[in-house]
């Protein structure tokens, strides 16, 4: 009888530590995951057009120079022009600084594309919100600003787009949100609704005017990764065929696609687009070139980053 008491008093120990055993597993399986903020949605603070939502970090310095060639196809391409590398549409060389890990101040200076050239650029980004991994927050948002202005000599012809009367007319101001998610390691995606203010423009042209953008990354290899944006300008419908007819080029959207390559502290881009211009305040509003006629361009962008963070460098 002993026997039997001891054998069930076993048993009724080994049950009970199965089902504590099993207790624990569920409880700890029911526990949330600790709440991280997702980093590194894009490798740099631009796509090929576009901003994204990343930002430079404290005490860091972003050195970025942009280029567009000419048109590769088209009347103004081919092996005439060397295939667009005979000639240059805009260059761009800016500055950006981590005021903190989510503010950022940019300068730069851009040839300009268009009428309007010789273009200095002031900016703000902001990091308004950060994607977390457990999906409480499942986007990042950051906003940008810009005010551009150009030192181009005024025109006297009065319909020209650079009859600037004084310094206000010279002035664009760009507001930008970027909305953007990193769905995995490899595929991040990002919306971006725009304004532009301009205070001057040619006869019937709009001095308001909004747009969407959308981009992409997707990660290739460790170092290589493919990315494009497109960029879609709500323009006034009766405005822009009175402009088209007038000037006799039409207004077409943009698209840019390209590879990215991460080489250690740089970042390098090689992609193709139909926007001459580089500067947010110019290729959103006035691009006259399409991807159907050749109307496009070679296109690299290098960036280095600079550390100014004392205490981070002796951590390193």
């Amino acid at each position: 009888m002993m026997k039997i008491y001891s054998t069930l008093l076993i048993m009724g120990l080994g049950l009970s530590s199965t089902v504590f055993a099993q207790d624990s597993l569920e409880k700890a399986l029911q526990m949330p995951a600790t709440k991280t903020r997702v980093s590194a949605t894009f490798k740099s603070p631009k796509l090929i057009n576009i901003q994204t939502n990343e930002t430079i970090f404290k005490n860091e310095l972003d050195f970025r120079v942009d280029h567009r060639f000419g048109d590769i196809a088209g009347q103004s391409g081919g092996i005439k022009n060397f295939f667009g590398l005979d000639q240059s549409t805009d260059i761009r060389i800016g500055f950006e600084y981590g005021i903190s890990d989510d503010l950022s101040v940019g300068i730069a200076r851009a040839k300009g594309a268009g009428p309007a050239t010789q273009l200095y650029e002031g900016n703000l980004k902001y990091r308004l919100l950060r994607q977390t991994n457990d999906e409480k927050i499942p986007v990042s948002i950051t906003l940008f600003g810009s005010t551009t202005v150009s030192a181009v000599k005024a025109s006297t012809d009065p319909t020209s787009a650079i009859a600037f009367s004084d310094f206000q007319d010279r002035l664009v101001y760009v507001v930008q949100g970027v909305i953007a998610r990193k769905f995995s390691p490899s595929f991040s995606m990002l919306i971006m609704p725009s304004y532009i203010h301009r205070n001057f423009t040619v006869f019937g042209d709009q001095n308001d005017l909004l747009a969407i953008s959308v981009g992409g990354r997707i990660k290739i290899t460790k170092r290589m990764a493919f990315v494009a944006d497109y960029t879609l300008p709500f323009r006034d419908d009766t405005k822009k065929a009175y402009l088209e007819n007038l000037w006799g080029n039409k207004y077409y959207n943009t698209l840019g696609a390209g590879l990215e390559f991460e080489t250690g502290g740089h970042i390098f881009h090689l992609n193709f687009t139909n926007a001459t211009a580089i500067q947010e305040s110019q290729f959103i509003s006035d691009t006259n070139t399409s991807w159907t006629k050749g109307q496009y361009r070679w296109g690299f962008s290098i960036a280095r980053r600079f550390s100014f963070d004392k205490k981070k460098e002796k951590a390193q």
